[in-house]
Formats: C-alpha cells, sequence, structure tokens
C-alpha cells in the first residue's frame, strides 16, 4: 500500500479539501475552507497544514464563537451541503466555540470544529490553559463539547485520524444526524507524523440521499388527509433544506390545504399566496393562529414543533385533533404521536401528492383561508404604515427593509423581539429571503451570520437586522466582513436595553427590571415602572461602527432612516444604518400564548394579577396522544 508521510494536520487538511457531497447529480467540494485563530494548541499544528495549502482556504476571524455562527449561516443558506472547517487553540479558544457548537446542532446545520486539546503525551502537564482533574488524566476542557456535538472524537495518535474522519463525514453529510462534529486534537500528536495510506487522500463523494418513506405510512396519511375536513401544513425548516419549496406549492394547490410557517419554515410558500396563512403560534399571525385552533388533522413538513410553533402546547384545540408528520429523521416524525411519515421532505409530499389525486378541501375552508390571508395582509399594511412619534416603532421600520430592499436579498436576525416582529411581518419571497437562527435564538449570532450568509450567495443583498443588545455582545465580525470585502448591510436599533425581555418581564408583572440600558439609582437598576427618570449609558454605537471599519449613517427619524437605507446600497463596503426606536410599541400577539411561569407567590399586586392569568391559560395546555 502507497503510503504519504505527513503531520497528522498536513493530513487533516489534505483529507477535507477532498471531500465532495452529491445530491439530485449535482455534485459539490463540502468544505468551502477554514475560519480560525491561532494559538499554541494549533499554530505549528494544523496552522503550520493550512499554511501549505493555499487551496483550502484559510480565513481570519476575531471571536471562536462568531466564525461557527458564520459556518453555521453559510450551511443554511446552502442547505447543508457545504460547510466550512473552524479551528481554535486550546482552552478560551476552543470554549469560546462550545456556544456555537449548540446552535449548530440545535438546528441540524453542520460545521466541523478542530480545537486544539492538552498534550496527549502529558510529560509536560499542565500546559498552559488546560484544566486539570484530580480524578482522571483524560479530561481537558474540550469534554465540554459532548453534549453539543453529535460527533465527538479525541484523536490521541496520529493514526486515529484514519478512522475518525470518515466517521465525522457520515454524521456531517447525514440528512437527519447533522450538527457540530468536533474533533479535539491534541496539540502535540498535530505536529507527529505518520505514513498515511495514499487512498486517504482520494477524491471522495458523499451521496446525500432523499430517503423515500415506507408506502404504507404514505397511504395511511392520504387516508387521514382524504378523512380530514380543516387540515392545516406547518411547513418547517426540512421543506427548505430539502428545496420543497415548488413541491410544497404543487401540493397547496393541488389539495386547497392551508400552511403556517415556522421560524425556519418561512419563504417555504410566498408569502402572496392566497393559502398562506403566514407564521404559525406563538409568534404567528391572527390567520395561522385561527386556522390552527379548530384544524382537525396538521400535516407537520419538515418541524421539530418547538414551543413558539405549538404556543406551549395551547395552538391546536380541536378535541380529536390528528398529526401526520413527515420528516427525514424519526425522532421528529413520531412527535405528538403523529403518523409518522419517515422521509425526505420533497419526493414525500410528491408521492403523497400522487395518492390523493383529486382530493380538495371544502370550497368554503379554502374561501375562510383566503380572507384570513388576505386580512392578515392588510395588518401587515396597517403596522408597516405607523408613524410613530418621537421614535418610529420596530414594525414600521422593518416595513422599510422589506418594502425597500432587494427583492432577491436576504434578511438576518436571530435574537430579541425583533425575531417575533419579523416572523409576523415579513414579507418572504423566495425561501432564502428569510434567515433567522431561532432553533437556539442565540444573541450575537447576527452580523456573524450575515458574514456567513454573504460567503455563500455573495450575488444577494444581505440585510442584518439586530438590536442594541445583540450588538453589544459580538459586533466584531464587522472587521472581518471589511477584511474579506463581504458587504453586509446593518440596520442597528437602539432601544437601550433588552426589548424584548422588558416586554416578557412586565407581562408576568416584573415591570422590566433589570432591562434597561441605564446607571444604577440608590444602587438599584431602574425598571420600566421608572419612566424616563433615568441616566441611559451613552453607548455611542456609531463611533463604535466606524472604529471597526463601517460606513455609518445615523438616523433620527423614519424618513432619516428610509433615506439612509437607500444609501446604503450605494457605499462600497459594509454599512451600518443606526436608529433609535421605541422600547414599547410591539406588535401583538394574535391569539397566542407562550407558557412562561410566572412566580406562585409574591408581594407584587402585578405579580399577582399576571399569575391569575397565567393559570387559565396553563390550563389549556395538551398532551396530544
Amino acid at each position: 500500500m502507497a503510503t504519504r508521510r505527513l503531520t497528522m494536520g498536513q493530513a487533516l487538511v489534505g483529507f477535507l479539501k477532498k471531500q465532495y457531497v452529491e445530491r439530485d447529480g449535482v455534485e459539490q467540494r463540502f468544505f468551502a475552507g477554514c475560519f480560525g485563530i491561532f494559538g499554541h494548541g494549533c499554530v505549528g499544528g494544523v496552522g503550520q497544514a493550512l499554511q501549505e495549502n493555499p487551496d483550502f482556504r484559510y480565513r481570519q476571524t476575531r471571536n471562536e464563537q462568531a466564525m461557527v455562527h458564520a459556518s453555521v449561516a453559510y450551511a443554511k443558506t446552502k442547505n447543508r451541503l457545504q460547510t466550512f472547517a473552524c479551528l481554535s487553540s486550546i482552552g478560551p479558544g476552543a470554549t469560546n466555540m462550545v456556544t456555537g457548537a449548540a446552535t449548530a446542532t440545535v438546528n441540524r446545520l453542520p460545521v466541523l470544529l478542530l480545537p486544539g486539546d492538552i498534550f496527549a503525551r502529558r510529560n509536560v502537564a499542565p500546559v498552559l490553559q488546560q484544566i486539570e482533574s484530580d480524578g482522571s488524566q483524560d479530561f481537558s476542557a474540550n469534554d465540554c463539547f459532548k453534549p453539543v456535538s453529535r460527533y465527538w472524537d479525541r484523536i490521541n495518535r496520529a493514526d486515529q485520524l484514519i478512522t475518525a474522519l470518515p466517521e465525522a463525514m457520515r454524521v456531517l453529510t447525514s440528512p437527519v444526524n447533522t450538527g457540530a462534529v468536533t474533533l479535539a486534537l491534541p496539540q502535540d500528536v498535530q505536529a507527529e507524523a505518520f505514513d498515511y495510506p495514499e487512498e486517504l487522500f482520494a477524491e471522495r463523494v458523499w451521496p446525500v440521499p432523499r430517503n423515500r418513506a415506507d408506502t404504507a405510512a404514505i397511504e395511511q396519511a392520504a387516508a387521514w388527509i382524504r378523512a380530514s375536513t380543516r387540515p392545516m401544513i406547518v411547513a418547517g425548516g426540512g421543506v427548505i433544506y430539502s428545496e420543497a419549496a415548488d413541491a410544497l406549492r404543487a401540493f397547496v394547490e393541488q389539495t386547497g390545504i392551508p400552511v403556517g410557517e415556522t421560524m425556519a419554515g418561512k419563504g417555504s410558500l410566498r408569502y402572496d399566496h392566497a393559502l398562506n396563512l403566514g407564521a404559525m403560534g406563538v409568534t404567528g399571525t391572527l390567520a395561522a393562529n385561527r386556522i390552527a385552533k379548530d384544524a382537525d388533522l396538521v400535516i407537520g413538513t419538515g418541524t421539530r414543533y418547538s414551543d413558539f410553533t405549538t404556543a406551549s402546547k395551547t395552538a391546536w384545540q380541536h378535541p380529536d385533533v390528528r398529526f401526520v408528520n413527515i420528516n427525514v429523521a424519526e425522532f421528529d416524525a413520531h412527535k405528538h404521536c403523529a403518523l409518522a411519515v419517515t422521509g425526505d421532505a420533497k419526493v414525500t409530499i410528491e408521492e403523497l401528492a400522487e395518492r390523493l389525486g383529486d382530493f380538495k378541501t371544502e370550497p368554503a375552508y379554502q374561501q375562510r383561508a383566503r380572507e384570513l390571508h388576505d386580512e392578515w395582509e392588510a395588518e401587515v399594511d396597517r403596522i408597516y404604515g405607523i408613524r410613530n412619534e418621537p421614535l418610529p416603532s420596530q414594525g414600521e421600520l422593518i416595513g422599510a427593509v422589506n418594502e425597500l430592499g432587494s427583492p432577491d436579498g436576504v434578511m438576518v436576525c436571530a435574537a430579541g423581539s425583533l425575531p417575533g416582529d419579523l416572523h409576523k411581518l415579513w414579507r418572504a419571497r423566495h425561501p432564502k429571503n428569510y434567515h433567522l437562527e431561532y432553533g437556539y435564538s442565540c444573541m450575537g449570532y447576527e452580523i456573524a451570520g450575515g458574514l456567513g450568509v454573504k460567503m455563500a450567495a455573495p450575488e444577494r443583498e444581505v440585510y442584518v437586522m439586530v438590536g442594541d443588545g445583540s450588538y453589544l455582545m459580538l459586533c466584531n465580525e464587522i472587521v472581518t466582513s471589511v477584511q474579506e470585502g463581504h458587504k453586509l448591510i446593518l440596520v442597528l436599533m437602539d432601544n437601550h436595553g433588552y426589548k424584548s425581555i422588558g416586554g416578557l418581564s412586565r407581562s408576568l408583572g416584573q415591570k422590566g427590571f433589570g432591562t434597561r440600558y441605564a446607571r444604577p439609582k440608590d444602587g438599584v437598576l431602574p425598571g420600566d415602572d421608572a419612566g424616563e427618570d433615568v441616566e441611559p449609558l451613552a453607548v455611542d454605537f456609531a463611533g463604535n461602527a466606524r472604529s471597526l471599519g463601517a460606513e455609518v449613517f445615523e438616523c433620527k427619524t423614519y424618513d432619516d432612516f428610509v433615506d439612509a437605507f437607500k444609501k446604503a446600497h450605494e457605499t462600497d463596503r459594509t454599512t451600518v444604518v443606526y436608529i433609535q426606536n421605541d422600547r414599547y410599541v410591539g406588535v401583538p400577539g394574535y391569539d397566542s400564548w407562550w407558557d412562561v411561569h410566572v412566580a406562585e407567590v409574591s408581594e407584587m399586586e402585578s405579580v399577582r394579577e399576571a399569575r391569575r392569568e397565567w393559570e387559565p391559560m396553563r390550563a389549556k395546555e395538551r398532551y396530544f396522544l
């Protein structure tokens, strides 16, 4: 057997750049390159290998968590068919990636994490940044990745790489089990040489299958649909990842079954389709939530049914409601004791359509769905048209971005009150128009995620909508976007604190405690009950963004914002449009509820009142058996 003598780091890079995936006859390289920040735990091993392999592009970032977010966003934009490797040093560089790993795994998006690790030979321990345990020497900070990775391994010998890498690729390319894959790399082993078999470096194509569902399950699903009178579809992220948008539209038009969309599934059907009811659940529309209440059959397609989608199990109130779940993952297909149709969304929808033939919901039911669709569109127009004074509302600013932005663009967001309002109000024109990381709803994802989206789709305008809270957590990848020449348009909305949790706090009777960015008064942080009698923090967001290399437009009014947003399209680099908005003006809940527990006893009357309102809603939560 022919061999090649390489360090473990060199063998790793040599393998990664030869991996390809194929779906529907289209073949592409799986890894777009490597993000990384060098330190003593990786610079002489994988870092040296990257220097020798310029065809496996290395990209420098500013924060390890951010580079994982960028990779996750890239993989999401590429429908999980391409991603990055992320390299860090030992210690804090590695653990900075743990949050990113959780984001990838919760959202079922592939990313390869390569954290440096302690010396495998141990004689120089404890090395710099090593966490020691008096109970084991086979332990490091990288063990933190185990619960947030779909596959985890530590490469303690150079030859272990030969068996670890195919397993890593098996998971990364799986439509069912993908997520974060972590290969912990002891820093001494990275630089050790071994005679690797030449076959390890041959081009390898990993087929991404479109798994077919069981024929009997499809037949049973068709029978249940035929027997229903008020069915609805809940379209999740699996519709988009499987590129099933056209199949879904054809199915809806064939059957007359209306659609509600999850956060990940928004854009599965164009917003203006007459049977698109819009967002479903806690952050849902009046159309989707009213149809859901009386639905007797729910066809969940590519959704994992988070509590936001189910409105904490209160959305579906029909006493005999049943579920048909189409999902590539058996785990999700069986949720709510459903009839599990385990298979790829696209081919399963197409096969189910064949079985249904001429089935169509009653004209009166379709008419009701269309009327609700139109009623909702009128409500969106109303919110877009608000001109709140003295500060604009979040809803009207969302409207400006949606109407003035490129129809082919991508809007990126992740955390705070923006996702809820966007889920309701954003008019998605194509499956990638709406990019929300809401599986983990990770503050700080937005700008790094926007960078990943722009790298995956450089031909599209990318609009990052971010609140002041998330911006302060992780704004540093503005620098990377400027360095790499990937222009983003950032809409930075300053409401002097945590708007989302402020609203939630008020709903619990807690008056926004600890959610404002203001100086303590008499040793106490002011809540919303303090009114304007506070000293706000003088954060110069515009100055900060300029210092990171961005073009900046500062706005005071809605008209200023519109003018600046238009000008942002004409700049030559990442541009920030900054505006203060009203933290108290929100978008209604539209017949939905979210279960956040209220204190059972309190000295505050406002909390006791919130508890009295919570108890009857809690009683509406259901088991679906």
